[in-house]
C-alpha cells in the first residue's frame, strides 16, 4: 500500500462535518499523516449580471469568507487539537477547489462527507462527493450521514 502522509479533510461546517473530521483524525493518527482541512465558500460569480452589482456580490462573499475563517478556527480547535493539522478557506466551486487543492498539495487521501441526497434533490443539486470520487487521482473516503 502506498504511504499516506497528507490527508485532505473537506468540510462544509454542517452537522456531519465533525463526523468527517473524526475519520480524518483517526486516519491521520494511525498513519502519522498531516491533515489539511478545507472549506470552500461559494464564489457567487455566476450571479454577476443578474441586476446585482458585482461590488455587492464581492462584499457578500468577503463576509462569508470572514465568517468561515472564524468558524474554521473554532472547528480546528474542537476537532484537531494536538495534531499536525491546518485549516484553509477558499472560494469557488466545491468539487473543483477540492480537486485543485489535492493536486497542488500532493494529497495522498481525501476524506469527505456525502449528504445522501436521492432522487430529484440529487438531480437538482448534484453531488460534490461523486464528482470528487470520479475525478480524484488519490483515494477518497466518503462518510455518509447518520
Amino acid at each position: 500500500m502506498p504511504a499516506i502522509k497528507k490527508i485532505l479533510c473537506a468540510v462544509d461546517f454542517s452537522d456531519q462535518s465533525s463526523k468527517v473530521a473524526d475519520y480524518a483524525k483517526t486516519m491521520g493518527e494511525a498513519l502519522g499523516a498531516k491533515i489539511s482541512v478545507l472549506y470552500v465558500a461559494p464564489s457567487l460569480s455566476q450571479y454577476v449580471g443578474f441586476h446585482i452589482p458585482a461590488s455587492t456580490i464581492e462584499n457578500f462573499v468577503g463576509e462569508i469568507v470572514t465568517g468561515a475563517d472564524s468558524t474554521m478556527t473554532a472547528f480546528m480547535d474542537e476537532n484537531f487539537q494536538g495534531l499536525e493539522a491546518e485549516g484553509r478557506v477558499v472560494t469557488g466551486y466545491a468539487a473543483e477547489e477540492i480537486l485543485t487543492f489535492a493536486e497542488e498539495e500532493a494529497i495522498d487521501m481525501i476524506v469527505m462527507g456525502t449528504h445522501g441526497r436521492r432522487g430529484i434533490d440529487r438531480i437538482l443539486f448534484g453531488s460534490v462527493a461523486e464528482k470528487v470520487v470520479k475525478t480524484s487521482r488519490c483515494p477518497v473516503l466518503t462518510v455518509r450521514p447518520d
